[in-house]
């Protein structure tokens, strides 16, 4: 081969090993897909078919003498019935106060099982709760945690995490920061587990649920005494926060918990205490960030989870569906 052929080839090369890493670096900027669920208000058959999890549930819910209880708990069990058949994976959530007034033996036993607690229904097999401030009008909460056994979490802590398909689900007591009955250790104790949840996190997804909400336009409004868990929560990481105690519906706009709107990494709050107690307005004006309300109508909050999204709705006692939403993990 001459010189000059020998130049040709190694240019030749050259050219051609410039084009793979060019090829190499423009493949590496491609984003990766990312499967969106389908929306919440989906059938069980299309949820399936998607490999997407359900979560289902409200909070402030059995009162014996009303049949928004009943109501509510015709439309979780109509959902788990379906997935079942579908092979979906699916939860039922408690968002606090299961049971009025007092969260007794006997509330538990006649009204929240002539309702959500009926043994014809599938809710008791999949509910996973975390405990309001009724529960624990009876000392210690014990009714609460006799009745829900294991799936309440543990009797002195009542905060738990368990995972569905791709999501980590943390569960938080948020009578801890609220009640005088628990102490500065105990405060200190869900706070450090909550930290040490976040460091071995298995889970690229998170939703987090408790009674309190941080932000809220209801009757109770704001609970400043959540901001030390929303503080952890978002430096963890979570993507949605559910919650109950004001007896209405209202989604925000994703936020840090200093209340300013983040869209890269804010949390989206939902509160829904409309599981079948009485119901309440909401003050004016709205907090800032509020993005939907509901008022006058019982209803669940039905979610389906993706590997990295996730789809939310809320259905009335009425079969209406509402406010469908949702957003990406971060």
């Amino acid at each position: 081969m001459t010189f000059i052929g020998q130049l040709q080839r190694r240019a030749l090369a050259i050219w051609i090993a410039n084009l793979l890493a060019i090829a190499t670096l423009v493949i590496g900027c491609i984003p990766p897909v990312r499967i969106t669920p389908p929306p919440a208000d989906a059938s069980a058959e299309e949820v399936a078919l998607s490999g997407a999890a359900v979560m289902i549930g409200a909070g402030d819910i059995a009162r014996c003498g009303v049949t928004g209880d009943e109501s509510t708990a015709a439309i979780v069990d109509s959902v788990l019935r379906a997935d079942s058949v579908a092979k979906v994976e699916d939860a039922v959530f408690g968002l606090g106060d299961q049971v009025y007034e007092s969260g007794t033996k006997r509330e538990f036993e006649l009204c929240w099982g002539g309702s959500w607690g009926d043994s014809t229904k599938r809710i008791m097999k999949k509910i996973r709760p975390t405990p309001g401030n009724h529960e624990y009008v009876s000392a210690g909460a014990g009714p609460y945690f006799k009745y829900f056994g294991a799936r309440a979490g543990d009797p002195q802590k009542g905060y738990y995490a368990y995972d569905i398909a791709e999501w980590r689900v943390i569960v938080l007591n948020s009578e801890i920061p609220m009640n005088s009955l628990f102490s500065m250790e105990d405060r200190t104790a869900q706070e450090d587990w909550l930290r040490a949840e976040f460091k071995n996190r298995p889970r690229k997804c998170t939703v987090a649920y408790l009674h309190r909400p941080l932000f809220s336009s209801g009757y109770h409004g704001a609970q400043p005494g959540m901001h030390p868990l929303y503080s952890i929560m978002s430096g963890g990481g979570v993507d949605l926060v559910l919650t109950g105690h004001d007896h209405s519906y209202e989604r925000f706009a994703p936020m840090n918990p200093a209340g300013m709107v983040d869209t890269v990494a804010g949390m989206t709050q939902i509160v829904v205490g409309t599981g079948g107690t009485d119901l309440r307005g909401f003050r004016t004006p709205l907090d800032r960030n509020s993005r939907y309300t509901i008022e006058g109508h019982h209803g669940v909050l039905k979610l389906t989870l993706g590997a990295g999204a996730w789809r939310s709705a809320f259905i009335d006692i009425g079969g209406r569906v509402w406010d469908r939403s949702g957003g990406a993990c971060h």
